[in-house]
Order: C-alpha cells, then sequence, then structure tokens
C-alpha cells in the first residue's frame, strides 16, 4: 500500500534543508570586491579585516624612542600583506624607526599616544628614482612609503614626529615623511604629523604628505606642522579624486601644493592633477595656503576649496609658472573663505620656479590659464590681486571675483587677461580705484564691481 504523507513530507524536508544551505552560503560568502575605476569609492578604504590586528609589539618592536625599530615594523607590515591584508597596530610608545613599506589592503593604525620618529641616520632611508621639484631624480624613499599598493590607510589618533637633519638632503633628495606611488585608495585619517624642532632654525625641511600618481585618495581630520622651505603639507602630484577636508595645517611653505611635473617630459607623460576638493580645513603657511604650480607641465584641472579659513601667508592662493613648462591651469574655484594675508590671489605665469631640464618650447612653452573664480568670501588683506606676470601671447582666459568683503590697501593690479568678471567687491582701506589694468584687459565689472549681480550660471568646477 503506498503512502504518500510521509513520502511528501520526505520531500519538504529535503529541500528546506537545501534552502537552509543555501542561504548560509551566501551569508558566509565574501564580499564582492568594490569597483575602483577613476570615481571615488564610497567604501571605508583598508577597512581591517575580521582577523586579529597585526601588532608591531608581538614583532620584536621595543617602543623606548631609542632603539631602532624599523625590522620589526617591517615584519608586521610584511605579514599583513601576506595573510591577505588587515591592521597593523601600534600601541602606545615611542618608536624609532627608518623607512618602512605599506603593502596592499593595509591599515596602519597608529594608536593613542603612539608616536613614530623618524631615525636621523640617512643610510635607513634608501636610494631609488623619486619624483621631486616636478623631475625624477635619484632619492630617499620616503619614511612611510607605498608603491603601486591598493586600498591602504595610516590612521591615527597618533602621530609621526619628523626628524629636522633630513631636510637639507638634496641630492639624494631627501626622504618625504610619507610619500605614495602608484597607489589607489587612500586614507589618511585622523593622525599628526609635526617636525621635531621649533623655529627659529636654518634648516630646510621636506614634504610632509606626498602621493604621487595615485587615485582616490582621502586626507581627513590631519594635523600637520613644518617650520621652513619645502616643508609643505600635503602636495598633490599628478593625482586624481582627491580629498582634504577638516584638516589643520600649518607650514613653512605651500600648506597646500598642487602640481603635475615639469618641463617636456611632463608634458609628454600627460599625467595632470584633477577634480581635488580642500573643504572645511584651517591653513596658515608662510608663501600660499594653496599653491598651484610651479610644476604643472602635465596640467592641473577643476581644483575646489571651500569653508576655509586661512590664517597667515604671503599669499592665500598662488597660480604660478613659467615660460618653458607648457602645460595648463584650468577651473580654480573658491567659496565661503576667510582670510588674513598679505596678498589674496596671486598669478604668476612668467618667471616663477626651477627652469627644467628639458623645457618645453615654441608657443607650447607658455602655460594655459583658465576659469579662475572666487566668490562668497572675507578677505582682510595689503593686496587684494596681483595678476600682471601674465604672458601678452596667452592672457589668462577668464578670472572671476565675486561677494567678496573685507579690508585692503592695494585693490587688484591686472594685464593681459579676457573675460574678466568683477561684481560685489565690498571693500574698504584703499585710496584711488579698486582695480588698476595695465595692458590687454578685458571683461566685465572693471569700472564698477561694487555693483551687485546674479552669480554666473555655474558654481565651479
Amino acid at each position: 500500500m503506498n503512502r504518500p504523507v510521509p513520502f511528501l513530507a520526505g520531500l519538504l524536508l529535503t529541500a528546506l534543508f537545501a534552502a537552509a544551505l543555501l542561504i548560509v552560503g551566501l551569508l558566509s560568502a565574501p564580499a564582492a570586491e568594490p569597483e575602483t575605476g577613476n570615481s571615488k569609492l564610497e567604501t571605508s578604504p583598508s577597512a581591517p579585516s575580521a582577523k586579529s590586528p597585526f601588532n608591531v609589539r608581538t614583532f620584536g618592536a621595543v617602543a623606548d624612542g631609542q632603539t631602532k625599530d624599523t625590522a620589526a615594523f617591517q615584519k608586521a607590515l610584511d605579514a599583513c600583506v601576506a595573510a591577505g591584508g588587515g591592521e597593523v597596530l601600534v600601541p602606545a610608545g615611542d618608536y624609532l624607526l627608518g623607512s618602512v613599506t605599506i603593502g596592499a589592503n593595509t591599515t596602519l593604525h597608529l594608536a593613542q599616544n603612539a608616536t613614530l620618529h623618524e631615525s636621523p641616520d640617512p643610510a635607513d632611508y634608501p636610494i631609488l628614482k623619486v619624483r621631486f621639484e616636478g623631475e625624477i631624480v635619484d632619492g630617499h624613499r620616503g619614511f612611510l612609503s607605498a608603491s603601486k599598493a591598493n586600498h591602504i590607510a595610516i590612521i591615527g589618533p597618533g602621530g609621526i614626529i619628523a626628524n629636522s637633519t633630513l631636510g637639507p638632503l638634496r641630492s639624494p633628495r631627501a626622504p618625504a615623511v610619507v610619500e605614495t606611488v602608484e597607489c589607489n585608495d587612500i586614507n589618511f585619517t585622523g593622525f599628526f604629523l609635526h617636525y621635531d624642532t621649533p623655529a627659529p632654525r636654518q634648516r630646510t625641511d621636506i614634504w610632509c604628505i606626498h602621493p604621487n600618481f595615485c587615485a582616490n585618495v582621502t586626507a581627513r581630520d590631519l594635523d600637520i606642522r613644518s617650520q621652513l622651505t619645502n616643508g609643505d603639507g600635503i602636495d598633490v602630484d599628478s593625482c586624481k579624486n582627491v580629498q582634504i577636508l577638516h584638516c589643520t595645517i600649518d607650514t613653512g611653505d605651500d600648506a597646500i601644493s598642487v602640481k603635475s611635473g615639469r618641463g617636456h617630459d611632463a608634458v609628454k607623460l600627460a599625467r595632470p592633477t584633477e577634480d581635488v576638493e580642500i573643504k572645511d580645513c584651517t591653513l596658515g603657511s608662510k608663501y600660499a595656503a594653496l599653491g598651484v604650480g610651479t610644476e604643472m607641465s602635465g596640467g592641473i584641472r577643476n581644483i575646489r576649496m571651500e569653508n576655509t579659513t586661512i590664517t597667515r601667508g604671503v599669499n592665500a592662493i598662488y597660480i604660478k609658472s613659467r615660460t618653458g613648462r607648457g602645460g595648463f591651469i584650468e577651473n580654480i574655484f573658491g567659496s565661503n573663505l576667510t582670510c588674513s594675508v598679505t596678498t589674496f590671489l596671486g598669478i604668476d605665469l612668467l618667471d616663477k620656479g626651477i627652469a627644467g631640464t628639458a623645457p618645453v618650447t615654441g608657443p607650447d612653452a607658455v602655460p594655459a590659464v583658465s576659469k579662475i573664480r572666487f566668490v562668497n568670501s572675507n578677505i582682510n588683506c595689503t593686496t587684494l590681486v596681483d595678476a600682471t606676470k601674465i604672458s601678452p601671447d596667452k592672457p589668462l582666459d577668464g578670472l572671476a571675483l565675486g561677494n567678496l568683503t573685507g579690508v585692503t590697501s592695494r585693490g587688484i593690479s591686472l594685464a593681459n587677461i579676457t573675460n574678466a568678471v568683477f561684481y560685489g567687491l565690498q571693500f574698504t582701506g584703499y585710496d584711488g580705484d579698486l582695480i588698476r589694468t595695465s595692458t590687454n584687459v578685458q571683461g566685465s565689472g572693471l569700472d564698477n564691481p561694487e555693483k551687485p549681480q546674479a552669480a554666473p550660471a555655474t558654481s565651479g568646477p
């Protein structure tokens, strides 16, 4: 006699068991790797794995500030990469070390009261080819270095004390403090980077953070301090998709510098810096809060600065280059800036920076600059704009200032500019005309820059 009910029940139980296995499998399967492409990742870079972190003390770090912990750090970093990635933990302590390399899928976590101290010995920084002042030269490898390593991070709240005795090295170049080359998806968050000796001192620093040929870079909640020439805070060099957010930077050179190489080789390479956002920062510098150039032969485009306070400097914004660079600068936009500086906007496209060993020649030697715009800001300065050093062979195309307020004693000086736009400039402290022009200046609002008007249709890059 057939017994259909138990048979059907068995089939039902088997189906339910298979479905359960499928669900468990789906829940335990690894997540798909996010697409990187050329756009900013939405995921948190270099998220630690579920594995226990790789503690540098476990790998032999002493953390007494005197014993070199370089080997222990490198062992921990290498073990992390070999395991497929994760977190290298640096507990509280003072760690003396030379150059180390960070590999793919690695987060270097500097815990509270963890401080890395640069070794003063140049031998602790291997020599390799680096980019410096726009050309490939021999140089010491960076203190914290990464090359062709994707999904990496350095996070605080600990930090780094750079050694001032290394700064004067020029041949080979001194080690940058943090340097990443040809990396994608980089996260610098929440650490401090200071030089070891307070001013005054007669030494030269070297760049603090130098991403070079990188994409998708985020610098957030950093505290960066340096004192003298070449002590740039962040040098963005032939990179794309960069965010600098909520950072405090006070330096002896440019707080933030944007570059892309110099001369014929950089033009041929065609690796521009593009799509850089600077937002909610406090910047102070000896020379410029934001320096654009002088190395810009590969091109610079789409730089946006917003909601930022500039506390000191010869220039708030300095756009600089020279004949022989070639290349282009386009779409520099600023809004909601608060500045106390000598010059708000300086533009020198004739003779700034070092001449290249293989300069661009012919008509292309003159840099092309266009679409520079600043709006809705409060500015206290001696000179509002100094933009007279521009070649008549290639005038700056499109300089716009709108809805700016403040105090200036010298106002605006212009030469060789087309498609200029000025409106809503409400300043006190100057005598005579707010705008003074020499040759070849064309545009609107030159005679009545105080008059309000509707903002242009576009709001920046």
